[in-house]
């Protein structure tokens, strides 16, 4: 009997046993094993493992030590996903606290030592100054109405032609303002900083819901006046219409920029592509020229709420704040006994960081002699809010620079966050508004298909603290719908697909813990590994 045969009788045995009241009549159970029938095959070892998130500051060594850590391995479960937890942050993750900034004073963009020396037991999180989003995990706020003209949003460099080598129109950048609930304007006025767009539309949301979570339930339509072709930079109030609008979201679709060099200055090109806005004003501008702004300037969440595109991952050493946890060390990680010795899922940052750290990463842990079984690129860009194509470019920067360091590492994402339906985006030119099939055929259009060698993403299929034991009999069909959707969606067939995060939702509750967790977990699992599923890690 081969092992994953055995493994599959074991745990249907143990299912059997649990669910059967005391003193039952016994029953035969007929197991059909022929070959014909065989809808999958799977390690255990390798197929079902756990997560290792990020750990409270001053935690790490007592979690990762006796007697706690030999708890942790007695649940059984083997191969481990390592979560990178500072992009869900808008924070830089220096894996090695040892690096180079490029640019010497200790700012700019850092690059972790690939050279071993001393273990790295902690890692810490860098905040980002340029931060565009007032919302998401974390305590950060958005500089683009946080009141202060001395801060700024930037854009990434990394989605620019500099980097991308495509046209800057394929990827434009946009930041959106919630107003909170829907105003009469006519106005807005943009504080520009450097390098700031030549070419852009103020747009505003027809639809009743909010245009990030329900994209198909609205449309973006320009301001009548909201089109501008000659950008100059500067502070610039722009009328929108000759007459009142009601809006409650208005967005800014970036798509030429000055480039001209933000207030790092000209010695990095990455300093002088993109788009940066200081401070953002919407309100009403009467026939006499005065204007009225609706927007909260605050320096915190109090703020008027905005979004953006994407985070400049420039930041200094005097960013680092230890207090928000601690992205457990490497060579801790490893070394521990959390891996058993087993080959681990890695995760490099992409949204706010660098290839070039990335790579570093890579060689670091492969100096070490550490195996790694899969690399996980980014966490959650849908999440946060990317579009499928300027992931797929960071995804393709990434790459590159990781296979250069070992061609024969075996990488993937997105790690979507925990889905049961497909990922709507905004509609591009040709209508498509699914997530996965557009970033799909991104990396198909370049010729770089073959980068992706598995789909990741987390399953947490029902609200924290709302489960009933109704939604146990929908668990098979959430799964393989899910499954089959990301096929329908282009997903190459038989590429391996890995829940790298799993449990009843994404906050802990006692229904984790007790009969009813128990019960959905197995029935997840079969159905997962029924519908072809590779690998599985149990969260929280």
């Amino acid at each position: 009997m081969n092992p994953s045969t055995r493994a599959a009788l074991v745990f249907l045995s143990v299912i059997v046993h649990f669910l059967s009241p005391v003193g039952a009549v016994a029953q035969n159970i007929v197991v059909e094993a022929a070959p014909t029938q065989v809808v999958n095959t799977f390690s255990p070892v390798r197929a079902l493992g756990a997560g290792i998130d990020r750990l409270r500051t001053g935690s790490t060594d007592r979690l990762l030590s006796e007697p706690f850590l030999k708890q942790v391995l007695s649940a059984g479960w083997q191969s481990v996903s390592y979560r990178q937890n500072t992009e869900l942050h808008v924070e830089a993750w220096h894996w090695n606290p040892q690096g180079t900034w490029s640019d010497p004073a200790g700012q700019g963009y850092f690059t972790g030592s690939a050279t071993p020396t001393e273990l790295i037991r902690h890692s810490y999180a860098y905040p980002l100054p340029h931060r565009g989003f007032s919302k998401g995990d974390g305590s950060g706020h958005s500089r683009l109405t946080d009141g202060d003209l001395n801060t700024y949003w930037k854009s990434n460099p990394y989605l620019t032609r500099a980097f991308t080598g495509e046209e800057d129109t394929l990827h434009p950048q946009w930041v959106l303002i919630d107003m909170g609930s829907k105003v009469e304007i006519n106005a807005l006025r943009i504080a520009w900083a450097s390098p700031y767009a030549q070419r852009y539309r103020v747009q505003f949301w027809t639809g009743e819901k909010e245009p990030l979570r329900s994209e198909m339930k609205g449309a973006w339509q320009t301001f009548p006046l909201g089109t501008v072709t000659e950008g100059r930079g500067g502070t610039v109030t722009q009328q929108l219409a000759s007459w009142m609008i009601p809006a409650r979201y208005l967005r800014i679709w970036m798509t030429a920029s000055s480039n001209t060099c933000d207030s790092h200055g000209a010695a990095d090109r990455r300093n002088c592509v993109g788009y940066a806005i200081n401070e953002l004003y919407v309100g009403i501008l009467s026939a006499d020229g005065a204007f009225t702004d609706l927007v909260q300037h605050l320096p915190n969440r109090q703020q008027t709420v905005t979004y953006c595109s994407s985070v400049d991952p420039w930041h200094a050493a005097s960013n680092l704040d230890e207090s928000k946890g601690d992205q457990v060390g490497l060579d801790l990680f490893y070394t521990s006994g959390v891996t058993r010795g087993l080959a681990a899922m890695i995760p490099v940052a992409v949204l706010y960081s660098t290839p070039d750290d990335a790579a570093a990463q890579i060689a670091y842990i492969e100096k070490r002699k550490y195996p790694i079984s899969y690399v996980e690129l980014g966490e959650e860009p849908d999440g946060q809010f990317m579009l499928p194509e300027d992931y797929g470019a960071l995804y393709l920067q990434f790459a590159a620079a990781i296979h250069k360091v070992d061609p024969k590492l075996k990488l993937g994402g997105p790690s979507f966050e925990g889905v049961i339906k497909d990922v709507d985006v905004w509609p591009d030119a040709e209508g498509r508004v699914s997530w996965l099939g557009r970033f799909l055929d991104y990396l198909k259009t370049h010729g770089r298909l073959n980068d992706l060698a598995f789909l990741s993403y987390e399953h947490y299929p029902y609200d924290p603290c709302n489960t009933s034991w109704n939604d146990l009999y929908r668990e098979p069909q959430l799964i393989s719908h899910i499954m089959q959707t990301w096929k329908d969606d282009g997903l190459p067939p038989n590429l391996p697909q890995f829940v790298t995060e799993v449990n009843l939702s994404w906050q802990t509750g006692e229904t984790f813990v007790d009969i009813m967790g128990g019960l959905w977990f197995a029935d997840y699992i079969g159905a997962f590994f029924t519908a072809g599923g590779t690998g599985s890690f149990f969260f929280h």
